[in-house]
């Protein structure tokens, strides 16, 4: 069994989930799979991929995970009676071979936001791990442990260490759920407090280590047909997050619209309001350096606010950013596949994003033009001209 609870996925999901019981209860979504690896034939994987995701349908959250959720300050008593309830409906997820796209798969989810939003985390993780099993019927882990080993020395040579912040945020790129706990549990006794927590609910509560996430990619994507109108959907979504948590989970999201669009919404209000914002496309000092500004124009203190910088980001580029940014504000670091999913061979580079709620489109406007996602052109465009993104 590949996926063995339902905490085994980003914190940020449950998060949001809770932000979408409370204020979008009735929401209808689509969401679509892309493979962005060229070359790659899933299709011999699919009775596997199939048989895992049968699985996941039917596992159903214990007691004593349910307390570990409830334990959490900003996880509310009816949001855990709702999960005492819940289960991923089989019959919303259809995985297909792509007629159209010789060796890629079809995946689709449609049905209600608030029963969907947990398929992404796992399915994208059980595709991964099939394949590998598949690819590499004999894992190369003594390479991936002298790879970690690298990391872990690199990382206790540097001398701004005692201030330097690591975090995991590699379930869904993971080679496999077992390298992952071995992944974790190594960085863990290695690095004591230099380990700031994990994305992962399920590896948090087994080791004793703080569960990191805020808000979801689709959170803000949906908000554009949620919300009053599309213009305003950024700053409704970030004044409805803040209404739910009152404080808690204060770091926004800053690439859905792009980064001037971020700044021209993220205003005097947000940056006192929110606890500082996550990089996730784009150059990740031009972004640092021109946060910064932003916050000192708005008469707030860097050095009070966290900058999390989570968009393909290894250990040497962490350090990096840290040397260079660690006396101007508060600095954590998220990483994915170069911790989950580094043993050698390229990892798949897999998506599962959000294109419809409501039955209208949704979108995400990357930093990097190409990274842009969305399926219907027309919206896309009507949306950079809304934002005036790139």
């Amino acid at each position: 069994m590949i996926i063995e609870s339902l905490l085994d996925t980003d914190l940020s999901k449950f998060s949001t989930m809770q932000v979408v019981l409370h204020h979008f209860p009735a929401a209808q979504v689509e969401y679509r799979y892309q493979c962005q690896t060229p070359g790659i034939d899933l299709r011999p994987c699919l009775p596997d991929i199939r048989e895992a995701v049968t699985q996941l349908c039917r596992l159903r959250f214990t007691p004593e995970e349910l307390a570990y959720l409830g334990s959490l300050r900003f996880i509310k008593s009816d949001f855990v009676d709702f999960l005492g309830l819940f289960h991923l409906p089989e019959q919303c997820i259809a995985i297909d071979a792509s007629s159209e796209r010789p060796g890629e798969l079809d995946i689709t989810i449609r049905g209600s936001w608030l029963h969907t939003i947990l398929f992404e985390i796992p399915v994208l993780s059980i595709i991964n791990e099939v394949y590998n099993r598949r690819e590499s019927p004999r894992p190369p882990l003594a390479e991936g442990r002298r790879r970690l080993r690298a990391k872990i020395d690199l990382i206790r040579q540097e001398p701004t260490r005692d201030e330097f912040r690591v975090a995991d945020y590699g379930t869904r790129r993971r080679f496999s759920r077992v390298w992952h706990d071995e992944v974790l549990r190594t960085l863990a006794e290695e690095l004591g407090p230099t380990v700031a927590g994990t994305g992962n609910v399920a590896l948090a509560r087994r080791y004793g280590l703080k569960p990191l996430g805020t808000m979801e990619h689709e959170y803000l994507q949906a908000c554009q047909a949620l919300g009053p109108r599309l213009r305003e959907s950024q700053v409704y979504a970030l004044e409805t997050w803040a209404r739910e948590y009152r404080g808690d989970l204060g770091i926004a999201l800053s690439d859905v619209y792009g980064m001037e669009a971020f700044f021209r919404d993220f205003d005097m209000f947000f940056c006192k309001l929110f606890d500082g914002a996550r990089h996730d496309s784009g150059d990740p000092f031009v972004w640092a350096e021109r946060l910064l500004r932003h916050y000192e124009f708005n008469r707030v203190d860097p050095r009070s606010k966290t900058l999390v910088f989570s968009d393909n980001i290894t250990i040497p580029l962490a350090l990096e950013l840290a040397r260079r940014f660690h006396s101007q504000c508060r600095l954590s670091f998220g990483i994915g596949a170069k911790l989950t999913n580094d043993l050698g061979p390229d990892p798949l580079r897999l998506t599962m994003k959000m294109v419809r709620c409501n039955g209208q489109p949704v979108a995400k406007v990357s930093d990097i033009p190409d990274n842009a996602l969305c399926d219907d052109p027309a919206y896309l465009a009507y949306l950079r001209q809304v934002f005036d993104a790139a």
